[in-house]
């Protein structure tokens, strides 16, 4: 059996009076897209610094390409990137600096400049490469954090909420170059608010709430364990009354557009139908839609993804 890039094993960890994370297990596989989704405070930061190894768990195992982040740490940062979702540079060197700094951390010299230059080109920084960093903008210091994840090529790389207050261009950049990572085999793993972002990339997910893991399945197979679909109709007048079986499946009354929520065994269209035409209130128009990932997001924690 070909070995996990990620092992995550009874993770706990308290700061204080807080359980950041209580239990955490689950493995990511080798070369695949993996989507890590909580709302705030669910401890997606925490367990991506135990993994790190900026933080310490207080009980359990995680292992990176095998090694154990908290005894072969040294290995584990060789097979490790991790973009961070704050904005952590060194002001007074340049980016082509930076970048030739990093590498060095990890012992490598002349033959990586080639990789260098091209992550400098591919990121667009090849105007700012001998500009001083803390004369960039917020977008171009986010290149620069991508450039250094990347510069020792890891087999692992960790995206936390890369794209949260970027642009559509550097989100655009990003994108293409997270795919041919992953298409050259590198695993990628992913937190995002932008749960259509994870819909789109994530071949298998985890979802986090107070600490704990609710959901852990392909992402398709976390979608179609949600037992709900969706009817939109268009009142003719938004201001009547709805009926107590109608507000019941309620989800949303916006302008005129009325959204119900729908048990796929237990509720009948026709029957519905029937309570709107009972209490002779008109529509112009309706039509069904399947729930996607936030709406099982939702479902499952209660709040919107962050």
């Amino acid at each position: 059996m070909t070995m996990p890039a990620v092992f995550i094993s009874d993770i706990y960890k308290k700061f204080l009076n807080v359980q950041a994370l209580s239990g955490v297990s689950f493995e990511i596989g080798q070369g695949s897209f993996f989507g890590l989704l909580g709302p705030n405070g669910a401890g997606k930061s925490t367990l991506i610094n135990i993994m790190a190894g900026l933080t310490r768990a207080s009980q359990g195992t995680i292992q990176v390409m095998g090694n154990d982040v908290s005894k072969d740490w040294r290995k584990t940062r060789f097979a490790l990137g991790v973009v961070p979702q704050e904005l952590v540079y060194d002001s007074f060197f340049t980016v082509h600096e930076m970048l030739k700094l990093q590498s060095g951390y990890f012992g490598l010299g002349a033959s990586n400049r080639a990789w260098i230059d091209e992550l400098i080109e591919t990121l667009d920084l090849t105007d700012k490469s001998d500009e001083i960093l803390y004369r960039l903008s917020g977008g171009m210091k986010r290149r620069v954090l991508i450039a250094q994840a990347l510069v020792h090529k890891p087999q692992v790389v960790v995206l936390d909420e890369p794209t949260a207050g970027v642009d559509v261009e550097l989100r655009r950049v990003l994108w293409d170059l997270t795919k041919r990572l992953h298409k050259e085999g590198h695993t990628i793993l992913l937190t995002t608010h932008y749960l259509e972002e994870a819909e789109a990339l994530c071949e298998r997910i985890a979802i986090l709430d107070q600490g704990k893991v609710v959901a852990l399945d392909s992402t398709k197979a976390i979608v179609e364990q949600f037992p709900y679909r969706f009817l939109c109709i268009n009142l003719k007048d938004s201001s009547v009354k709805l009926p107590d079986v109608i507000q019941e499946k309620t989800v949303s009354l916006k302008g005129s557009e009325l959204t119900l929520r729908l048990h796929r065994k237990e509720d009948r269209i026709a029957d519905l139908l029937e309570a709107f035409y009972a209490a002779n209130i008109s529509f112009t128009d309706l039509r069904t839609y399947e729930p996607g990932l936030e709406e099982v997001f939702v479902a499952l924690t209660g709040k919107k993804n962050g």
